[in-house]
């Protein structure tokens, strides 16, 4: 069980890695410059859409995550899992509570700055996805 949960929770963490980047690099700023007459409907689609790509590899992720907390794979250190947690825990508080109020406030309210905040408030996710996505990447090689 604990190489399925390694395994799995490599791939969903990897994926979410380059969704993250993605959002990071072009599609926030992308908002950041949409018009504002437009930015409601844009919104409104960057969240379904998102919401389709994420689904499965952030349950995934959620479930094989806390596999790993009670089912640590051999040679890895029992600790790795709990900052690995911890770590997602951070990306998905950051969604939570930066991320999708932001994200309403623009399919309501939208205003030239909120895609500049999503972008800058969005740099807690990036590093928290790609630090478990390294550490993971350990995991799996003490692991083998």
């Amino acid at each position: 069980m604990n190489n399925t949960a390694l395994i799995l929770n490599l791939l969903a963490t990897w994926m979410m890695v380059g969704v993250i980047w993605f959002v990071q690099i072009v599609h926030y700023p992308l908002l950041a410059v949409v018009p504002v007459e437009s930015a409601s409907s844009v919104a409104v689609q960057h969240q379904q859409r998102t919401a389709w790509v994420v689904m499965i590899p952030m349950t995934v992720e959620g479930f094989s995550t806390l596999a790993l907390l009670k089912w640590v794979p051999d040679s890895v250190a029992w600790w790795l899992p709990w900052i690995n947690a911890l770590l997602l825990a951070v990306a998905l508080g950051c969604t939570v509570f930066l991320s999708v109020p932001r994200h309403e406030r623009m399919a309501s309210n939208p205003t030239p700055s909120l895609g500049r905040e999503l972008v800058l408030t969005n740099w807690p996710r990036t590093i928290a996805w790609t630090a478990r996505g390294i550490i993971l990447a350990y995991m799996m090689f003490v692991a083998l």
